[in-house]
């Protein structure tokens, strides 16, 4: 299902952009804007420059990110560089504000569900991770601003009407995004497993998320075993009930939403 999800949310930004952005001269948010840019400006087709734009980020994200993370963004930007560069472009809509508020939502959606799946469409995604991770500031309201770089150049090179159409497509597009990824809350999760030390170290190395261990000991069966406590953000839910999977399916793992975190959020440094 999570491949099933990269592809689907990778394709709807593919048809965003070819359908109803690029037509019109409207740009979406950060490296896929200046790789539009540089589509419209430069013979250098837009699925091109998008890759190679966000390589550097891409590794990035791989020391930062972890190995899992990055991978999944690695397959999202190949599918939407390929796709950017198979799909022709053609204006489904004539009128440009409708088109840039469906295209921003529809990039916003795929977005969504790529992140969903526990990867990023990569570009300013990948830094809009990092730091909301260390510093708790909701993704969409990142992204938004850090894309007035990609409006004040649609500004300079096309005209302002353009940069007010990409200011409306960036804007639907960071509160579709908040809607379908995540409404900031937190999560406690207490893990349950024989696996204690295995699952400490899986999940400290994927995670940016500190957590406590305790010795338990099981009801029933008398055995023994480790209770891992750990609160996340809900957008990191999915990728670390994979995690847990890894290390021991039959993990028990209680979930519970929390009203508020005081303390260290976030993993001490080293």
């Amino acid at each position: 299902m999570q491949l099933v999800g990269m592809i689907t949310g990778s394709l709807i930004i593919v048809m965003s952009f070819n359908l109803f952005l690029i037509p019109h001269e409207v740009l979406s948010s950060g490296m896929s804007g200046i790789s539009m840019i540089l589509g419209m400006i430069t013979p250098v087709n837009t699925g091109l420059a998008n890759f190679l734009l966000n390589f550097p980020l891409l590794i990035l994200g791989y020391k930062m990110l972890g190995k899992k993370f990055v991978m999944n963004s690695i397959f999202s930007v190949l599918i939407i560089s390929l796709g950017l560069y198979i799909v022709p472009v053609f204006p489904i809509a004539k009128d440009t504000i409708l088109s840039s508020i469906f295209g921003g939502a529809l990039t916003g959606l795929g977005v969504g569900i790529v992140f969903r799946c526990s990867g990023s469409t990569g570009g300013f995604d990948i830094i809009g991770m990092i730091v909301a991770r260390k510093k708790d500031f909701p993704i969409g309201v990142l992204l938004s601003g850090m894309n007035a770089v990609v409006i004040v150049i649609s500004g300079f090179l096309f005209n302002w009407d353009t940069a007010l159409n990409t200011l409306v497509s960036i804007y639907v597009t960071g509160k579709v995004v908040d809607a379908i990824y995540t409404d900031h809350a937190k999560l406690t999760l207490m893990i349950i497993t024989e696996k204690g030390q295995e699952m400490r170290e899986h999940l400290l190395t994927n995670l940016y998320r500190g957590l406590t261990i305790m010795d338990g000991v099981g009801g029933y069966s008398n055995d023994k075993r480790n209770v891992l406590i750990t609160v996340i953000s809900r957008y990191e839910l999915n990728e670390v009930k994979n995690l847990i999977s890894e290390v021991d399916p039959t993990a028990f793992v209680n979930i519970t939403e929390t009203i508020e975190v005081m303390g260290l959020f976030h993993r001490p440094s080293p």
